[in-house]
């Protein structure tokens, strides 16, 4: 009932969805470009349309009283981000414990432009050793979509060489906010 009425709404504003789901249990999924406050919306609907479970992590704030339910119901997971435990151990530790988990993450990191995106969700694959599925928000064709799923190697250079190549067509609510999709150059 949920994937028919959430295929609904994306119908009625005009949205397609457009999927290549891996059979596979667990992954990570890349979310972009992220440059409006309704990318996270669509991709939730969207989700939901073809009855892929998802886990997006929120700072553990946002699941306090009264919406953390919410939250919750919608496939959120809190993350302590205070120092007081290691983020990388906590992601590490959710997919060990889990027999099936796709999680989302919006490697921008915030919807202004950067120079560079984070790095998090690729060092996420490769340390719970599971593949990337890359999705969009295209507002431009409106359209939202996943494909192009690949293990992420040693050579993170060559890697956001082919995630360059899967977005450079796909458009955000505000291109001019799009973030380069490069790695952060390094500091002398």
């Amino acid at each position: 009932m949920l994937s028919k009425l959430s295929g609904w709404i994306l119908k009625k504003l005009g949205w397609t969805i457009h999927v290549e789901l891996p059979d596979i249990d667990k992954y990570v999924a890349i979310a972009a470009p992220h440059t409006s406050n309704w990318d996270f919306p669509l991709s939730i609907l969207a989700a939901k349309a073809v009855n892929l479970k998802v886990t997006w992590l929120g700072k553990h704030s946002m699941f306090r009283r009264p919406y953390g339910w919410f939250f919750r119901a919608i496939g959120g997971t809190p993350i302590r981000r205070d120092g007081t435990q290691n983020y990388m151990q906590q992601m590490t530790d959710l997919f060990d414990r889990s027999e099936h988990l796709v999680l989302a993450l919006a490697p921008e990191g915030t919807r202004s432009k950067t120079d560079h995106w984070k790095t998090g969700f690729h060092a996420i694959a490769r340390a719970a050793n599971v593949p990337i599925l890359m999705g969009y928000m295209d507002h431009g064709k409106k359209q939202v979509g996943l494909g192009g799923l690949f293990y992420p190697s040693d050579d993170i250079e060559a890697d956001f060489k082919l995630i360059r190549e899967f977005y450079k067509t796909r458009r955000g609510k505000n291109p001019e906010n799009e973030s380069l999709i490069r790695v952060r150059k390094k500091k002398n």
